[in-house]
């Protein structure tokens, strides 16, 4: 399988998904203000539960900045709905579970683990810009810190 590499400048791919809130969210509801969309592998896990508490803790700043979060992973409608009520999550999960989304994005990838190979989806976070371009990325991401640098590359961004 081939993997989209996306760089800065690209028009950030359309999408429409499933959010955990039960409604179509697409990319386009949100021309006209920043996104950080983020792509993890799965609710519940200890890495993707750190993140999206991470994000949660952070949307207030986020918002402020004239951004949205939103996360995207595999996982069910009825799974990201348990996650959110269990973790108190205040962000916004989409269900992406044909994997189309994750493949435009590059994020769908081939993985291995004590030696076995497998495809899921690698941690990756993307700033798009209010008109709808990358204007940064970050692929296999590690959750400490992470948050931090995204703000900080916002804001760099924003009075670039």
């Amino acid at each position: 399988m081939e993997i989209n590499e996306l760089t800065v400048g690209d028009l950030a791919p359309k999408f429409c998904l499933q959010s955990s809130q039960g409604k179509d969210t697409c990319l386009e509801d949100f021309i006209g203000k920043w996104i950080i969309l983020y792509f993890y592998p799965k609710d519940g896990s200890k890495g993707c539960t750190l993140e999206a508490l991470a994000f949660s803790a952070s949307k207030t700043e986020f918002e402020e900045k004239g951004a949205v979060i939103l996360g995207v992973s595999p996982d069910s409608i009825k799974s990201h709905t348990k996650f959110i009520e269990k973790n108190n999550l205040g962000i916004n999960l989409l269900s992406d579970p044909k994997h189309n989304v994750l493949q435009e994005y590059g994020v769908w990838q081939l993985k291995k683990m004590y030696g076995r190979e497998y495809y899921g989806v690698v941690r990756s976070t993307f700033i798009i810009n209010p008109e709808g371009k990358i204007a940064y990325s970050w692929i296999k991401v590690r959750v400490k810190g992470h948050v931090e640098a995204v703000k900080e590359k916002l804001v760099e961004l924003q009075f670039a």
